[in-house]
């Protein structure tokens, strides 16, 4: 039996994490860490046995727990890391991981900083950063000055951008390694200006996605495009909703999981669905694509855990 080091923030022994995702799916964790600070934390780290797997979450609103749950210790951070530090002079502003994606965008509105493109991606910072995410044509890369993590064995370091060598929807941070923040620069621009934009962009959300229903955000990456030479680029022209479309997948069902009528690249959980169910979805939907277009999918939501059962026969490239 792990035994797992004092902490001043709660530690709830398997704790099902169903309801600290946004699809409300997935089994246990070993263990729930919400440290109280960053101290807390990297006193946790540095005590606790080496072999104990970490995984560290934000919001949820990018994730699958699969119904077997988390042999792990997951850690997610609360108010201790959600401040929000803007330099207005300067064009920077620091957040906490645990900081909302909008919330950023807002505050650095109001004085003047644009990182509107942070406005409608869903969940925090530390997500954010992991996935390099992206919209309205700006990536987190795009604004990213550095940030602070701690090591699976609790050392505090600083990390630039070539430590994390982002890509299209990913970094790179190694297994255990906790972000803590992060600072972007970003350009000066009027404060009215950027909050009516980020009201227009809210408008096309609403109108062209399922925001009230239970989703993760996009389902899959879109796909890469080709040069003329026939090289894979990053220009991604192919969307994901279209080639879905093309394969007959909007509106499929697995039980309770189904890609969305509103956006086809949106898997939502209609009440009932089980991980199993939406995972499953997700691997038919990359089947009848690959099929219908020579396509391979990749997943952009991540999914993590144990089946609760047989595993998911993925019967493509895995993604």
């Amino acid at each position: 039996m792990t035994v797992y080091p004092d902490t001043r923030g709660p530690l709830t022994l398997q704790r099902p994490l169903a309801d600290l995702t946004w699809l409300r799916v997935g089994g246990p964790a070993d263990a729930l860490f919400q440290p109280a600070d960053v101290d807390d934390l990297q006193a946790f780290l540095a005590r606790l046995a080496p072999d104990v797997p970490v995984f560290a979450m934000g919001v949820g609103s990018n994730l699958i727990v699969r119904d077997g749950g988390l042999r792990a210790v997951v850690i997610r951070m609360g108010r201790g890391f959600n401040a929000i530090e803007i330099d207005a002079k300067a064009g920077r502003v620091t957040a906490g991981v645990a900081a909302l994606d909008a919330h950023v965008a807002r505050k650095a509105a109001a004085q003047g900083l644009d990182l509107t493109f942070l406005r409608t991606i869903p969940g925090a910072i530390g997500g954010a950063v992991r996935m390099n995410a992206g919209c309205y044509g700006s990536y987190v890369a795009d604004h990213f000055v550095s940030a602070r993590a701690l090591t699976r064995a609790g050392a505090l370091v600083t990390l630039t951008k070539d430590d994390l060598n982002f890509q299209y929807r990913q970094s790179d941070l190694p297994d255990g390694w906790v972000l803590i923040e992060a600072t972007f620069e970003a350009e000066h621009a009027d404060a009215a200006m950027l909050e009516a934009r980020m009201h227009d962009q809210l408008a096309k959300r609403d109108a062209t996605q399922p925001v009230k229903e239970r989703s993760a955000g996009s389902t899959f990456r879109n796909p890469a495009g080709f040069s003329s030479t026939g090289k894979a680029d990053d220009v991604h022209d192919l969307k994901a909703w279209k080639v879905i479309d093309d394969a007959g997948m909007r509106g499929a069902r697995v039980g309770g999981a189904q890609m969305s009528e509103k956006h086809s690249n949106f898997m939502i959980n209609t009440g009932a669905a089980t991980a199993h169910d939406l995972e499953s979805l997700g691997e038919d939907v990359r089947k009848k694509v690959f099929q219908n277009s020579g396509l391979t999918l990749e997943w952009e939501i991540m999914r993590v855990g144990e089946f609760d059962g047989e595993p998911i026969p993925a019967g493509l490239p895995k993604a």
